[in-house]
């Protein structure tokens, strides 16, 4: 009979679940809000920055401090995208409200 050794144990080393940097979501927002909401909009480079930190942390070990800088990210993302959808329905008020009452007035001037 052959004996077969049992298998070695691997080694529990921790599995890290991969922290998110929000660059993407950070730049979108600040540019969207920039356009839509004035220079208001320009708070996301806050989240540009902290989200171009997470990668850096990782590459020195620093799990907490990407973890950290991922949730100022996310935040200042949320506070950007806020302004975004605040400075939309603003812009669609002022064209419901006023501009295109002066938009059919003008055309009405043109055609007549």
């Amino acid at each position: 009979m052959s004996y077969v050794p049992p298998p070695s144990p691997q080694s529990a080393a921790p599995v890290q679940e991969p922290v998110p940097n929000h660059l993407a979501w950070a730049i979108i927002s600040t540019i969207l809000a920039t356009c839509l909401c004035c220079p208001l909009g320009l708070v996301g480079i806050v989240a540009i920055v902290f989200a171009s930190k997470v990668n850096s942390l990782l590459d020195r070990g620093d799990l907490e401090g990407a973890r950290r800088a991922s949730a100022n990210a996310k935040t200042w993302c949320w506070v950007a995208t806020a302004l975004a959808i605040i400075g939309l329905l603003f812009n669609i008020w002022a064209l419901a409200t006023g501009g295109m009452a002066e938009y059919m007035q003008m055309m009405q001037q043109m055609q007549g």
